[in-house]
């Protein structure tokens, strides 16, 4: 029997699973297909480089950037994993050469793009062995997703050529619309309970802040002190157009701030050449729009910037948890005014088919939604992802300065009847409609008029019902069914406090919308979030001092820093000070490989430290 622990400790350095991991692993390993979400930083990638190295042959891992695979194979290979990319970009020779390693028998997993599979598989792919293919960003795949990809739609065809060949899809975020869909897509052979694994989406090592109707000089002052006080440490700034990103990253540049711009109007060695420098810790900020992201693996961003409004939940969840993917701590902060609506929606209008325009649009409206809240952010995005949270996460700024709130269950068991009522057929819209007696159209049609809970709620206008519906979803005691005509369902949650079992508090909206000068200065002295850093002035120093260390051998070995050990790593260095080449093998994350490599020379340099720190005192 295949041990699975031993190769996690042996090539990753870890010596327990997380949430789903080996479940995913006997399952593939087994033959079966799987369709994987997991969080960015929580843990897709092991859960088919263990069943590749566990099992007979060559998996092959299809992605949708070249740069990407690139990251991906370097982190492998620096963990003594046999593994290479396979695309256009590379010489005759280069392709050669991984040809021959493959059909020898020496390669464990081949990343390729869709086009060099597709164009390639009834030559090369069909003379391997194949232990199974990999989907890595599977919402590529379909229209509801985030960043669909046409050229992913014709992965159908794997399972018609190797029947016997088992799938696995991986995504970060796939709302149920587009989980379907990429079932359906790509035939694979799975169902709810059996197949299909959901993480938990929650990120607890990132800051969630949002900042309201600043203008553009503000933001611009704003991203210039949040930098300044956070020296070395990696970030993005997204923006929503191109020339946004080429005036922001020279805006920064003039205060001393080394930032390049990404965008898809650029040149190709343009971007690829700001992308290495990126990797490689040679430039602190990439100012982008959603062109810049996917393509990078760099597990050392601590804080992205939102300079704009995201069009959709899944789109900005994907761009935060580009940062602290090391799982050490990092900050997101988020800008947003009602002029960012307005251009959505015009692009979003701008598109052609009427059904994909209203999904876009609502999603959009749940964007807008997570800005404006007066909710615990964390709650709306895992409750988003149908994730119930019950409890604040003290993470986000409003827990940090949390609204007054009062008991508000009656109104909340109110609105729940409402939507049971109607047996989950109706919108938000006409659950207000029912509340506050409404004559409408739809009242009437549908005989609402004659439920019991129709008036019950003349007491509030229908704003304030409005407001509290919008509390309930992003509590995650309703949701909106968008597949079925934006249907209000209540969920597990929301039937406890039906039944009496669950107390709600609410927050009553604002009679003032615009707040006073006094006001807004106090929020914007409370925005800013300090950094997390260590108390201790000794293990500041030795961070340094490990942190060049690292950059000198990745600088020798031509890999991005974080590829020889992530931050994450060393904070953990730093905390157990290993002074001998057996202790340092003891760190989570450090694998046979790299003890063998580099376990000499960091325990070295961390014992010449503290035998330096014990002469200075």
């Amino acid at each position: 029997m295949i041990n699975f622990f031993t190769i996690l400790s042996k090539f990753f350095g870890y010596s327990t699973f997380r949430e789903h991991q080996l479940e995913v692993i006997e399952r593939l390993t087994s033959g079966g297909d799987c369709l994987v979400l997991m969080p960015t930083g929580g843990g897709k990638s092991l859960c088919y480089q263990v069943p590749a190295l566990a099992m007979d042959g060559t998996a092959i891992v299809v992605s949708p950037l070249i740069s990407l695979m690139k990251d991906q194979v370097e982190a492998l290979c620096a963990n003594g994993i046999p593994a290479e990319t396979y695309n256009s970009a590379q010489s005759m020779e280069e392709q050669y050469e991984v040809r021959r390693r493959c059909l020898c028998g020496e390669l464990k997993l081949i990343y390729v793009s869709p086009e060099k599979l597709l164009s390639e598989i009834d030559s090369f792919f069909s003379h391997l062995q194949l232990s199974f293919f990999a989907i890595d960003e599977a919402h590529c795949i379909s229209q509801w997703g985030h960043d669909f990809r046409e050229e992913y739609t014709q992965l159908h065809v794997l399972h018609e050529k190797f029947s016997h060949v088992p799938i696995i899809a991986l995504t970060a975020t796939a709302d149920k619309i587009t989980r379907k869909d990429i079932v359906a897509q790509l035939r694979l052979n799975v169902e709810e309970g059996s197949g299909i694994f959901i993480s938990s989406f929650d990120r607890p090592n990132l800051r969630l802040s949002v900042i309201k109707g600043y203008t553009k000089s503000k933001k611009d002052s704003y991203i210039v002190n949040f930098i300044r006080r956070r020296p070395g440490s990696p970030g993005i700034v997204y923006c929503l157009s191109r020339q946004s990103t080429e005036v922001l990253a020279r805006h920064l540049h003039r205060y001393g701030i080394s930032a390049l711009p990404y965008h898809a109007g650029l040149k190709p060695e343009e971007r690829s050449h700001t992308q290495d420098l990126f990797r490689n810790d040679e430039v602190q900020v990439v100012c982008a729009t959603i062109a810049f992201g996917m393509g990078i693996d760099k597990s050392n961003i601590r804080w992205i910037i939102h300079y704009n409004l995201p069009k959709s939940i899944e789109t900005f969840y994907q761009e935060i948890g580009r940062s602290g993917r090391d799982g050490a701590p990092a900050e997101t902060v988020l800008f947003y005014s009602l002029q960012d609506m307005v251009q959505l929606t015009n692009l979003i209008n701008g598109g052609s088919d009427e059904n994909q325009r209203r999904v876009n649009l609502d999603k959009l409206r749940r964007m807008q939604q997570y800005a404006e809240s007066t909710v615990c952010r964390r709650r709306i995005l895992l409750n988003y992802f149908n994730e119930l949270s019950p409890h604040d996460c003290h993470n986000c700024d409003i827990c940090f300065h949390p609204p007054v709130r009062r008991d508000g269950t009656i109104e909340a068991q109110k609105l729940l009847s409402a939507a049971v009522r109607t047996e989950s057929c109706a919108s938000a819209r006409t659950i207000v409609d029912i509340l506050t007696g409404s004559h409408s159209a739809t009242i009437r049609t549908n005989g609402y008029d004659h439920l019991k809970t129709y008036g019950v709620g003349k007491e509030h206008p229908p704003h304030v019902w409005n407001d509290y519906l919008l509390q309930l979803l992003q509590m995650g005691y309703i949701e909106i069914e968008y597949d079925r005509w934006n249907a209000v369902s209540v969920t597990p949650l929301g039937w406890e406090v039906l039944r009496g079992g669950r107390r709600v508090e609410l927050c009553d909206s604002r009679s003032d919308d615009a707040p006073t000068n006094a006001g807004r200065k106090k929020r914007e002295l409370h925005v800013e979030i300090p950094f997390l850093s260590t108390d201790e002035a000794r293990d500041r120093r030795l961070t340094e001092e490990l942190r060049k260390l690292r950059q000198v051998i990745a600088k020798s070995e031509h890999v991005p820093a974080y590829v020889v050990f992530s931050d994450k790593v060393l904070q953990l260095l730093v905390m157990h000070k290993p002074t001998t080449v057996e202790q340092f093998g003891e760190i989570p994350g450090i694998g046979e490989h790299k003890r063998e490599r580099y376990g000499a020379t960091f325990a070295k340099a961390i014992k010449s430290f503290l035998e330096g720190e014990m002469k200075g005192s």
